[in-house]
């Protein structure tokens, strides 16, 4: 399959623009202390670092196939495709798999199940080089593509499971989602499968190499985008110890009544009568610390009350957006609904879009204009 590329001017300058591509992205996530990308984001040191890793592999992965573009012997052809798929076993596919977990930061998920996955293709590879055989490669194609079904399950499991605990400890979620990066590095490596496996023809292989351009930008872009959240958990920690309310047993998962009516009270007090909710990025551990309790309690009572944290802040930055509306048509004031969503707690105004039609039932234009007449 490597014949219609050999000496291929316009293929082996491809090749080199993406070997290229993938050592500068490796050395900037790994050396560079600035995100140029998104200035006011810290995005995750975990997460840059693995990723780092991903992309030098890939420059690895590119250098060690390059002999095969020119002129060799099939033997030595077959050699550097077999200990290559070895390579790709031992550093390309667990590293994928490891920066994946890594976008997920409600906790720190083991990789030696990335190990015990790779294990069987690894010693698959190391058969067919001990051999020079690709007799095994039908049952290693087929374990992937189990192993990837597998992963795919886990990993929508894992996400919805990020996205609660999201949902359950940030008022804002602007770069902290990562659902929608999941989707569209899923599709990317699909296609990068269906290709790798169907490597026959130079268009796949130029196929291949404008993929792995499109993820390699794709990947720098997620990481520099999305927020570490790992201050929070260490925060999330330590602010476990009851202050105000501390003598019930917080293992009970059913909130007696009393501390359940007392927040109420503070909540009212400390965090609707001086509006904190409008703090942007107010987290449940910042809202605990106002109202003098802990973070298990308050997400008990939100809870109760069928409701996430994220939902309560939103409900009442909503509630303050229509009583600013309100108010401006009253007085006959200027506005926009743009200026009221800031004035409201809103950074983004798209999410505000989205949260108050969630809400409402309603986008804001229709919502104004059905409240007008």
């Amino acid at each position: 399959m490597y014949d219609q590329i050999k000496e291929d001017p316009l293929y082996i300058m491809l090749y080199a623009v993406v070997t290229a591509l993938a050592i500068m992205a490796s050395c900037y996530l790994l050396f560079g202390r600035a995100n140029v990308i998104a200035p006011e984001i810290k995005p995750p040191m975990r997460l840059r670092r693995w990723t780092a890793a991903f992309f030098a592999s890939f420059a690895l992965n590119h250098l060690w196939y390059m002999p095969i573009l020119f002129d060799i012997s099939s033997e030595d052809v077959a050699m550097i495709d077999l200990t290559g798929g070895l390579l790709d076993c031992l550093t390309i596919i667990p590293l994928v798999i490891v920066v994946l977990f890594a976008m997920l930061q409600d906790r720190q998920r083991p990789l030696w199940i990335v190990a015990a996955m790779m294990a069987p293709l690894v010693v698959g590879m190391v058969w067919s080089i001990a051999y020079r055989s690709y007799a095994l490669q039908p049952i290693g194609y087929a374990y992937f593509l189990i192993m990837c079904i597998g992963l795919s399950i886990y990993m929508v499991r894992a996400v919805r499971q990020y996205g609660k605990w999201l949902r359950n400890n940030y008022a804002d979620l602007e770069h902290k989602e990562v659902w929608q990066s999941f989707v569209v590095l899923a599709i990317i490596m699909l296609v990068f499968v269906i290709y790798a496996s169907a490597s026959e023809g130079v268009i796949y292989q130029y196929a291949m190499q404008v993929i792995i351009i499109v993820l390699i930008c794709y990947l720098l872009w997620r990481v520099e985008t999305l927020s570490d959240l790992s201050i929070s958990q260490q925060q999330s920690q330590l602010a476990e110890e009851p202050a105000v309310i501390e003598s019930e047993d917080v293992g009970n998962y059913e909130l007696p009544q009393t501390i359940h009516d007392k927040i109420g009270a503070l909540l009212q007090q400390h965090c609707i009568d001086t509006q904190l909710y409008l703090q942007h990025d107010l987290t449940i551990i910042q809202l605990s610390k106002a109202i003098g309790t802990n973070r298990f309690y308050l997400s008990q009572y939100f809870s109760s009350q069928g409701l996430t944290y994220n939902a309560y802040i939103n409900n009442l930055r909503i509630n303050h957006f229509i009583g600013l509306y309100h108010k401006a048509v009253a007085t006959q004031h200027n506005f926009t609904a743009k200026q009221l969503a800031f004035d409201s707690g809103y950074r983004n105004y798209q999410t505000f879009s989205l949260v108050f039609k969630q809400l409402k039932g309603q986008t804001v234009t229709a919502w104004m204009r059905d409240t007008a007449k």
